[in-house]
Formats: C-alpha cells, structure tokens, sequence
C-alpha cells in the first residue's frame, strides 16, 4: 500500500512551495471517512485513494488535485457530502471532487444508456475544470490494476469500457504511460487465452530479444559519441497489446512478428533529433512509409518526437523514436506536463488551443440528446489516428485519418461546410468524399445558396461534421413539418368550420395542446407535420374546447355522413351500417380500420359496402353521395389487421427486438417488407392482427423505446 509521505515527496518535487499540509488533512479526513470500510481484495479501503493520488502527484498535479484524489470517494461512498469538503479543503477541491463523484441515484433506461450518461456528465465535468478527468483517469487505472478480485463477467464489462473510452482519452490527453498500462490490463481480461499466449511466447524468446536491445543500444551510443552529441538511449520489447494489434492489422501469427522491438533516444535539443536520424539512417535502411516527422506538426495533444523505422543489425525491423528530453516528459504525462491553471484552478484558455478536439467534445455534449449517440461520436474522435493537412494560407489542421474535403470545411468553421459547393485538393477539384492525405493542401469554395443535403452524412468521417449537418438537417425538417402541420389543420378546419387561426390567436389551440400533452402549440403542429398525430385529433378536441356542453358531431364526417347518423342502425359482422342490410362488407386494405377507430362506409358498384377510417386520406377522393355512416357494434370478438411502418437504423439485430415485441404481445404477424435505404437505414412495414386501435397504439409505443428505432407510424394512412 502506498504511505502517505511518498505522496507528499512527490509533491515536494515537482512544487516546491505546495501545501503539503492540506495534503495530510486530505489523508486523516479520508481515513476517518473510509474507517471500516475494506475492498475486495480485503485490503483498507484507504489503500485506493492512497493509489490515485500517488498516480496524480507522480504526474506532477497540484496540492489541490492531490487532495481531491484523496477525497474522491468520501461522498459517494460515505456520510460525508460536498459541502463539509467546501468547507474543510476549499471550493477548489470540492468542486474536483463534486466532478468526479458518480451520479447513482438517477434512474436510467438500460445499463448501455448508464454507462453513456455518467460518460457524458465527465465530459461535462472536464469542460469545467480538467482536472475532474485526471482524477477519473487515476481511479480507473487502480481500479484495472485490483479488477482481479471481480467477478469475470465484471471484469469484462469494466476492461471492454476502459479499452473503449478510458484508454483512448488518456491517449489524446498525451498520457502514454497511463494509456499503455489501461490497455495492456483491459486486453488481459479482455482475450485472457492471446494475452497468455503472447506472454509465453515472449518469455520463450526474452534472451534472444535481449541480446538485440543490448547490441542495438550499444550501437546507437557509439554513434551518439562518436559525433558528439549527449543523449541516452533505451530499448524495450513491445507491449503485448501493440503486438496484438499488429498481428490484428497485418494477419500475422506470432512466429511472423519481426517488428517488437522499440528504442528511444533522448537529446538535449531539437537539431540533436535531427542529427541522430540521420546517423541511424546511415548504417541501417529506413523502411519506406514509416518515418513520421512530429516535431514540425506536432500532434493536437502537443506529442513531438520524430518516429522511424530501419532494417536492425540482426536483419531485424527496429522502431527508433528521438526526442529531446523535454518533449518525453510531456510524452510520458501529456497535459500534467504543461497544463497552467487560472484562478481556483480552472482551465487555462491558452493551453485548451492546444487541444481543439477537446472544445468539439464540450459543445457537441450540449448539442447531442442522446447519450449513445454522443457516445459513438465520442468513440470516433477518440479512436481515429490523425492526417496532416494545408489551408492555402500554409496553416497546418489537424484531423482523423480517413477524413475528406468535407470534414475539412466543417473543421474550418460551420457556415464554410455548410455552404461548402466544391473542394480544391492540391490545385485540382475532387469529389467532397475524397480521403484526404498527409501534405494536401486544401481551399473550400463556398456558395451562399448551398446547403447540407443528408447524402453528405454518407461522406463526412468526423463527428464535428456529422453533427453540424445533423443539426441542421433536423432544422430543416422541423421547419418542414411546422408548415405542412399548420396546412393540414388549417385545411381540416375549413371543412368542419372551425377558423385554426383565430383559435389560436385566442388561446385555445394552446389549450388542446396541453390536453395532448404537448409542450406547447407549435410541438403539436410540428407532429401533425411530422405525421406522428392527425389533424381530426386536434380539431375534436378544439371543438370540445369552444363547445364544452356540447356533443361534437362524428369525427366531423362530410355533411352527407352527419345526416345519414340518425337513420337506423344495423348490425352487419361487427360494424354497424346505417340505413343497410345484409350487404356485402369488407375493410379497406389502404387504411387497414380496427376496433377504435373513426369510420366510414362506402358504397361501391358491386363490392357492398368498404370500410375505411375516417381519416383515411382515399376518403378526400370519394364522391359524397356515397358515403354512409357506420360505427363499430362491439359484437365480433376476430382480429383484425393492421400495418406498422417502422424506419430503424440499419443495425444488427433490429428485426428480432421488434418481432419479439410482437411476440410478448401476443400479435401474430401475417405480413412483412424489408428494405434498406441509402442512408444507412432500414425500413420494416409489418401486417399484424390485433383487438383494437387501443393494443395497436400500445405497441407502437412500446416499439418506439427501442433504441435502433428512429419513427414508428400507423401504415400509409397515418404516413400520408
């Protein structure tokens, strides 16, 4: 376990006027508040916060990082709350410590959403002071270093989070050595059978291994002294993880690795880096399409070094990375190394320049409601190596390999790629989906009258991107839908009398609104537009509003249906016919009627009598005088059919979450259409048999909470 005065040493070192003393109230108040209380591996609980503010003071944080680390399980996991921390430490280390506490208590859908909010709230957190993610980051990183006493299921639900999201931040927060240590632990618990392979196979191999690093570093120290230049060199195996990967991306089984082997070379400036590859070229052939240069465009987390590898002595690939001594300190603890803080230690605007993905991460979180869907937005600014590339002003931009043209005018500023017309790539236009490569040197042609169509989400790679043309593609729709619900009702209206416009500038339509549960009328329009509610809902309400001793007339039918109410009824399979007997009835298969809803009878040359809804928009077309009067009896207990047109993201195993849906319900399906559209969605129209409109309106909502579920309607009739 980890003694509280290697804490205060590492401190001491990297701060010399640091408040040591806050450090050790930090330690007594935290011992005090966890007395008791043991983990699973029976160890004093202590001996965690002990281990993440150790990792943070080796880092070279702060007094008041340091001590949050300390506190930072006091309030979820004991009597103590924020604000006895305010008061003991400060608000500078409540607020780190408020940050990082998990949110528990507030009910999620699923354990996938769970896990994308309290991801979310850090990023939230980091936006407010970086420091809440240091600590997070030192948690998880003890956590994966005792997860051995955890269930296995456990173990592999918390490994397969850190390699996903963990392991990748602390990478592009430039922290190598927390992310290495988070994905060669995550990869044990992940594929235990090829971690212990690797691992055998490294041992079987360690003294021929050695006996390279040896005689390779002694090598590159004879050239460094021979030339005068000071440094220090090391070499190591790689990590059984960056092996993995390889034989992962290059097909390779271990007996066909020949690139495992890794040195560095530290020197005390920048001409020395220079110097020093071009020594170690001279004896050994660099292997074409391996030399990165990130000391001249250093990396958006401010990694510098140059990276290259040769042909060894022993015929052997060697990667050889030079860096001064400088640049591997920022390397090792990335933005510890050099991060300045304002004021109660906030972040400090003039370092965030150095990390902009970081800004984009901070405003999207605001911008995305869904908390997978910013997750995956997440995992794609995390994962993506980086291309270098030119603005015509010689600026150098930094983005994910794989990006295109497109990613870049969005990266410029939101209204160049949205009214972005075309893209010059070296001089020359190309196509906005074109990969873009390391060097290009890249100029928007901008055009005030083009905007974002939603094929470019088929081209864009980054989140930033996608996002923006999201966004407004969704505003685009909703205004959309804004003007064609207003026209339907307006249009509705005018056929029953009822003036929508003078409803609505006396309130009452905003009275409807409420009664449907909508936030307020312009929502509720918006669905109407969207086809999510039909505009006779509306108008019945409207008309029980203005009339409220009132009966409304039925459904608000054409005149010549109204008039036809009061003849006499009978009884014909179930639906009552006015004025009809024993005629030949069928349902309209256009609109697929069932018990609930709204009817209407039409009499056809030869057929009887069909059936429709009221709103079925073949009723508009019908001629009036044909037109009858018919109500449901309640009488026949059959099923009866009805479509459910489903537009779903084009996702594995989408068909089975609905069909058992169905299923639980008990609905039998008797018809099915699939398809898949161009922007990477499927639609699924369904024919089922259910009771009434009351079981078919519960299962469209039920399906609406699947998550891969992006619209659930009625069939045609509700679409139209």
């Amino acid at each position: 376990m980890v003694r509280i005065q290697e804490i205060l040493d590492a401190v001491e070192s990297a701060h010399q006027k640091a408040d040591l003393d806050m450090i050790r109230r930090a330690y007594v108040f935290a011992a005090a508040a966890h007395g008791g209380q043991t983990r699973l591996s029976g160890e004093i609980y202590l001996s965690h916060p002990l281990a993440v503010a150790y990792s943070l003071a080796e880092m070279g944080f702060d007094e008041s990082t340091v001590a949050a680390g300390l506190l930072h399980d006091t309030v979820e996991d004991t009597k103590v709350d924020i604000e006895g921390i305010d008061e003991k430490f400060g608000e500078d280390v409540a607020d780190i410590v408020d940050g990082v506490t998990k949110i528990s208590l507030i009910p999620f859908e699923n354990k996938e959403e769970a896990q994308a909010e309290n991801i979310r709230k850090m990023i939230l957190a980091m936006s407010h002071d970086m420091r809440v993610l240091m600590v997070k980051l030192a948690d998880r990183l003890h956590n994966m270093r005792t997860l051995n006493y955890q269930k296995a299921l456990k173990q592999r639900s918390i490994a397969q989070e850190t390699m996903d999201v963990y392991a990748p931040l602390a990478n592009r927060l430039g922290l190598y050595s927390m992310k290495r240590d988070l994905e060669e632990l995550s990869f044990r618990y992940l594929w235990p059978d090829i971690y212990n392979q690797i691992d055998h196979w490294l041992d079987s191999h360690q003294v021929v291994e050695r006996q390279i690093i040896d005689k390779v570093t002694e090598l590159i120290c004879g050239l460094l002294v021979a030339n005068g230049i000071q440094g220090r060199v090391y070499g190591r195996v790689k990590h059984m993880f960056s092996i993995y990967k390889k034989m992962q991306s290059q097909s390779l089984t271990l007996d066909e690795m020949h690139d495992i082997m890794a040195f560095r070379v530290l020197v005390s400036d920048i001409k020395d880096c220079y110097a020093v590859l071009g020594l170690v070229h001279s004896p050994w052939r660099p292997v074409h399409g391996r030399f990165k240069d990130y000391i001249s465009m250093p990396k958006a987390n401010g990694y510098q070094s140059l990276h290259t590898t040769v042909i060894g002595p022993e015929g052997e690939r060697i990667e050889i990375q030079i860096r001064t001594e400088d640049m591997h300190r920022r390397a090792e603890h990335g933005v510890a190394a050099h991060w300045l803080y304002k004021e109660k230690g906030r972040i400090n605007t003039r370092d965030l320049e150095q990390f902009a993905w970081l800004r984009e991460i901070f405003e999207r979180q605001s911008e995305e409601t869904d908390s997978r869907e910013f997750m995956h937005s997440l995992k794609m600014d995390l994962f993506k190596d980086e291309v270098y590339v030119y603005t015509p002003a010689g600026d150098v931009k930094e983005l994910p390999e794989g990006a295109t043209p497109l990613d870049f005018a969005f990266f410029i500023h939101t209204k160049v790629g949205q009214h972005c017309a075309g893209i010059k790539v070296n001089g020359r236009l190309v196509p906005l989906g074109t990969k873009l490569r390391n060097g290009d040197t890249v100029e928007v042609i901008t055009d005030q009258a083009r905007n974002p169509n939603r094929d470019w989400l088929k081209l864009v790679k980054t989140a930033k991107a996608r996002s923006r043309i999201q966004r407004y593609l969704r505003t685009e729709e909703r205004a959309r839908a804004m003007s064609l619900g207003r026209e339907m009702l307006e249009k509705e209206g005018r056929k029953v009398s009822l003036n929508v416009g003078k409803a609505t500038k006396a309130g009452h339509l905003a009275l409807v609104a409420q009664e449907l549960n909508f936030e307020n009328v312009y929502e509720m329009i918006a669905a109407i537009g969207y086809a999510h509610l039909t505009p006779r809902r509306v108008l019945n309400r409207l008309y029980a509003v203005l009339h409220p001793d009132e009966v409304a007339p039925a459904q608000f039918l054409p005149e010549a249906v109204a008039k036809e109410s009061k003849k006499e009824i009978r009884k014909n399979e179930g639906v009552d016919i006015a004025g009809v007997d024993g005629v030949l009835m069928r349902f309209a298969k256009c609109c697929n009627p069932v018990p609930g809803d709204p009817i209407i009878g039409y009499i056809s040359r030869g057929m009887g009598v069909s059936v429709h809804r009221a709103d079925c928009p073949n009723v508009v077309n019908m001629e009036p005088e044909r037109l009858i009067s018919v109500h449901w009896s309640g009488a026949e207990e059959k099923p009866y059919e009805a479509g459910i047109f489903i537009i779903a993201k084009d996702v594995h195993g989408v068909l089975a979450d609905v069909t058992l849906i169905f299923a639980k319900n008990s609905v039998n399906i008797t018809g099915l259409k699939m398809d898949r559209t161009v922007d990477g969605r499927a639609t699924l129209y369904f024919t089922v048999e259910v009771r009434d409109a009351t079981q078919l309106y519960d299962l469209i909502e039920v399906i609406r909470a699947v998550p891969s579920i992006l619209e659930v309607v009625r069939d045609a009739g509700d679409m139209g």
